[in-house]
This record gives C-alpha cells, sequence and structure tokens, in this order.
C-alpha cells in the first residue's frame, strides 16, 4: 500500500495491466497508461504486469504489484522471505547481472536527464559478492520486535536475519530477535557496525535498564579497528566489506604528482593511499569525531598530511595556488554551488568525484564540464540488491 498518496479517481481504472518501459532511478519500472507515467516497484523491462494504481500527483501514477503475467527472462526468485515486505531492498527480483547492466544504464540516464550530458565512453563496473556485505546497519525496534521499515512507512518489518548483512551483523540480528520478545516493549533506533571480530553499537534513543544490559552484551566499543583505519561512533565509513580497496583504486589509480588534496575525507580512507603517489597531501575534514579519528590515522601510518578541520567550503575559499589532484568525496547532496565555484577558480588538473547519488552527481558535472572534460567513469556496485549505486568520475581540465 501507499499510504501517502490518493486512490485515483473514478475516471481511471483501479487496477490496470501495465507493460514495463525500462527501470529508473528509485528502483522502479515506468510504465504509461493513457498518457500518464506509472511507477512500479519490483518489475523488469520488458514485463506484464497487473498493478493496482494510487495518484501520486497531477498525472504521475503510482502502481503496487499484483501479478506478473508475462515475466522477463532475468527475473528470479527473491533470495530473502523479507523481500518486498521489508523497504531495505529493491531488487532481488533480478538476477545480479542484469542488476548491473541496469544501473549502468539508469547512470546513463541520469547524467543525460539531470545534467544534459551525453557520455559516449564506456562506463567501467567494479563488482564483488552481492550478499552479506554491508558491515553496518540501522534497525529500528518496535514491540520486542527488530527489524527495518516497510517501503514507503513506519511500520516494522520484523526479522531475525538479513542477507545483505555481514555474518557478524546477522548473528547479533538474531540475539536481537531471541532476546527483545523477553524484554520491557520500548521503541528505538541502533546503528551497528562491525569489523567481524568486534561490533560497535550506536544507541540512538534511550534504552530501558535491562534492554541496555542486553547490549553490553554484544559489545559497544567507542571506536573499532577497520581495515588498517580507526573509526568511531559517528564517523562514517563504506559499508561494502568487499569492495573498500577496489573503490579507492578506482578513485586513484595511476594518478600520481606533486600536490594533492583530500575534500570531505572522513578517517582518511582516501588520504592514506593519496600518500603513495603524491608528494604533499592535504585532508580536509569538518566533522569532529572523524577528524579525530583522521588526525589518529594519520600518526598510525606515519604518513605527513596537512589535516585541516573545517569545512570545504571555507578551505577552498582560502586556497591560492590550485593542487593538480583534487578527490572530492560529498554527502548525497552533492558538492554545491560554492564548491563548484571554487573548483571552476582554482581549475586544478584534475578533479575526481566519489558520488553515492547519480542526480546529484549530473548536477555537479554539468557545472565542472564547463572547463572540464570526463576522463574515466566507474560505477562501483557498493549496494547489490538496491537502487543506490556510487561512482567515481575523474575529470581533467581541458
Amino acid at each position: 500500500m501507499f499510504p501517502c498518496y490518493r486512490r485515483v479517481n473514478f475516471r481511471l481504472p483501479d487496477e490496470a495491466t501495465l507493460t514495463i518501459e525500462k527501470l529508473v532511478y528509485g528502483g522502479d519500472g515506468l510504465a504509461r497508461l493513457d498518457g500518464r507515467v506509472v511507477f512500479t516497484p519490483y518489475v523488469l523491462p520488458g514485463e506484464t504486469v497487473r498493478a493496482e494504481l494510487w495518484r501520486a500527483k497531477n498525472d504521475l501514477l503510482r502502481g503496487r504489484l499484483l501479478d506478473v503475467i508475462e515475466p522477463a527472462a532475468a527475473r528470479v526468485e527473491p533470495h530473502c522471505a523479507y523481500f518486498r515486505r521489508c523497504g531495505g531492498c529493491q531488487y532481488q527480483h533480478t538476477a545480479y547481472d542484469f542488476q548491473l547492466d541496469q544501473k549502468r544504464s539508469i547512470l546513463r540516464e541520469m547524467l543525460r536527464r539531470v545534467g544534459k550530458i551525453e557520455f559516449e565512453g564506456e562506463v567501467d563496473l567494479v563488482a564483488a559478492e552481492p550478499w552479506h556485505y554491508r558491515n553496518r546497519v540501522q534497525l529500528h525496534i518496535q514491540g520486542g520486535q527488530v527489524g527495518y521499515f516497510e517501503p514507503g512507512s513506519h511500520r516494522l518489518c520484523a526479522i531475525d536475519h538479513c542477507p545483505i548483512a555481514s555474518p557478524k551483523l546477522n548473528e547479533v540480528i538474531g540475539a536481537l530477535s531471541q532476546e527483545l520478545p523477553r524484554l520491557p516493549s520500548f521503541t528505538a533506533d541502533v546503528e551497528l557496525f562491525t569489523n567481524e571480530f568486534v561490533v560497535q553499537v550506536n544507541v540512538q534513543d534511550r534504552w530501558p535498564g535491562p534492554a541496555r544490559k542486553a547490549l553490553e552484551t554484544i559489545g559497544s566499543p567507542d571506536a573499532i579497528e577497520y581495515a588498517g583505519f580507526r573509526v568511531s561512533r559517528n564517523s562514517f565509513f563504506q559499508v561494502n566489506r568487499f569492495l573498500v580497496e577496489p573503490l579507492v583504486e578506482a578513485a586513484i589509480g595511476d594518478l600520481a604528482g606533486d600536490s594533492a588534496i583530500d575534500l570531505y575525507a572522513g578517517v582518511g580512507l582516501f588520504t592514506l593511499r593519496l600518500t603513495q603517489n603524491f608528494q604533499r597531501v592535504t585532508a580536509v575534514e569538518s566533522g569532529r569525531s572523524a577528524f579525530r579519528d583522521l588526525e589518529f590515522n594519520l600518526q598510525q601510518a606515519g604518513a605527513a598530511v596537512t589535516p585541516e578541520h573545517r569545512t570545504t567550503e571555507e578551505f577552498l575559499a582560502e586556497l591560492d595556488q590550485p593542487p593538480e589532484l583534487v578527490i572530492a568525496d560529498p554527502p548525497r547532496t552533492g558538492l554545491g554551488k560554492q564548491v563548484i565555484s571554487e573548483l571552476l577558480r582554482l581549475r586544478c588538473a584534475r578533479v575526481v568525484i566519489v558520488s553515492c547519488d547519480p542526480a546529484t552527481l549530473a548536477r555537479d558535472l554539468h557545472e565542472l564540464l564547463r572547463v572540464y572534460t570526463i576522463e574515466r567513469m566507474t560505477l562501483v556496485d557498493l549496494f547489490p540488491q538496491t537502487y543506490h549505486m556510487e561512482t567515481v568520475a575523474r575529470l581533467k581540465l581541458q
């Protein structure tokens, strides 16, 4: 059901047979009905399906899949019993190779539609094991159960395992599903992060005393060591345990020279790799927790890096001489106008953007391509079974 939408008025059918044209960013399939666009989840291109209809806005409709009349060849049986009830995954109904092909197509479409960019080059692909890859999950607890929210709602889909979570996280999920029914009922969120040896627990709400004691048996260190980096509770780190090094390699690879700047440096994932290829490296990070971890990791590695604890905007505004390389791993909102303006002013020889949102990437590239060209584009599939994607765009000065 889609509780945030109104049912289609009487002039349109409550149900319809649809032919799916393509998948779009967000996981839905696009079809058309009497000139109106219909977005329906859990479908594949070329399929004929029957769907219940809901109005999203104006002539844009939403569909709830009722039946697959003619399935696509790529359709497979979902790996997870919670699929379609749990809002975490969107693509478990299709073969993994097909997921990757679709993500490349969706990336090109987002570049074209949002950024007006016709990228004719190859989109390189980096992928790994598509199951049990997540090292970090956020769980919801309600009424003595643990799980994820259902799609488009705050209703809990209770689980006792998650096939995209790592073995250690599944161990914790199973333990919580057994222990919570024995405790006083409460509502809370908890984030778990693991290196497969210890689990970092980030409690985001007040827990009753008995529940907090149960958490202590899981383990709750303030920081854990992950792939040679200290990562504290409030510090960001990549969630795919199989693709940490391949992501770094896709971003930096053989790029080398005298000077490089790592913007939104976090705990130093790209920074330390840059020190192998560049003589002078500066790392810029505004988050307090991440910056403390960054300083610690640089000291432990004996890396000659200049750390800057301030925002990217503040740092770039005071920068006079451009480095040879800027690498930026911004939040989902992208670089933004001010950062792009400064990069256009500085005109560094190369810019590498690591993006988790193709829409904001396309928007940022639209401006940067005034003085840069795309040298290389790589899709790193950090989030198998979901519509999310990581893109590495290497730019060089025209």
